[in-house]
């Protein structure tokens, strides 16, 4: 694989905090998202290109084994694939990469990823902890992943699918009994697999509640109408009343994320960001001085 500046490709500087690299994420992906330049094919890789740079960066081993191996961090980064220490590997299924981070059975292993197995008994397994990262989308449907690894190297690579349930949060943990690392009486121990929610370019999440902007004329702000909001479940309409300022807020009751340990949906949050036109015609013009010159703001 050819070496990628992943820092270049955000275009933030190699000592950038992690709120600057998410910024320049954000900032990025809101221009390349497929929805915003549909059936545009540069685009597309454009934004599969910085949605890579920053899964890498805005991980805090990744991007340690990336500043430090270079253009072979992939290779101390993936695991060292079967047959070799540690033996923990990975595929990629859909958009999203199941990394390493599973265990700690050798010294080299260790090195790589750091201890992250706590023994619970000398004849049971050890428990095993690795992330799973998922999208907005597929945390408010609810989404099967498919995850292979090995954590013996006696033992060939396993497939598992894991059912990820609607509403899960970041740091959500999801077990899975007896699916970690074997222990000498046979019974395995468990593995944890813990949810890292990527960033969506349009909405912002706190909690269970959802946050955007939405693009309103400002003759709807200034007399009063409705608007269509995108919302992960469709659209919806949303009445403006009249006066309506930028920056203001309106609540989209139950338009937001399950619930995951009850029933319902959290809220939508709707930020006002009022547009005008680029260009007027003669007589839109002249309409808009009259209403200038009736409030008082026309040029003097």
């Amino acid at each position: 694989m050819d070496y990628k500046d992943y820092y270049a490709i955000l275009g933030v500087k190699k000592d950038a905090a992690e709120k600057e690299i998410k910024q320049a994420y954000r900032r990025l992906a809101r221009k390349y998202h497929p929805d915003v330049s549909p059936d545009d094919k540069e685009a597309e890789e454009k934004f599969k290109e910085i949605s890579e740079a920053y899964e890498v960066l805005s991980d805090k081993e990744k991007r340690a084994k990336y500043d430090r191996f270079g253009q072979h961090w992939q290779q101390f980064g993936r695991g060292a694939g079967p047959g070799a220490p540690g033996g923990f590997t990975y595929e990629t299924f859909g958009d999203f990469d199941f990394g390493p981070g599973a265990g700690g059975f050798s010294d080299f292993f260790e090195m790589l990823f750091g201890p992250r197995v706590a023994a619970r008994a000398p004849s049971r397994g050890q428990d095993v902890e690795t992330q799973i990262e998922i999208s907005l989308e597929e945390a408010f449907e609810g989404t099967t992943k498919a995850l292979t690894f090995s954590l013996d190297r006696n033992e060939p690579p396993k497939r598992l699918e894991v059912k990820i349930p609607a509403g899960v949060r970041e740091g959500s943990r999801i077990r899975l009994a007896g699916k970690g690392a074997p222990g000498r009486s046979g019974q395995r121990g468990d593995l944890y697999l813990i949810v890292r929610m990527l960033p969506h370019p349009v909405f912002e999440r706190r909690g269970d509640d959802l946050y955007r902007d939405v693009a309103v004329p400002f003759t709807a702000a200034a007399l009063g109408g409705e608007i269509q909001v995108p919302t992960l479940k469709g659209k919806v309409t949303m009445k403006i009343p009249a006066g309506t300022q930028g920056g203001q807020t309106f609540r989209l009751s139950g338009q937001g994320m399950p619930c995951l340990n009850h029933r319902g949906r959290g809220d939508l949050y709707a930020r006002v960001r009022i547009t005008v036109p680029k260009r007027l015609t003669p007589r839109q013009r002249e309409i808009m001085q009259e209403l200038a010159s009736s409030l008082g703001t026309a040029d003097s």
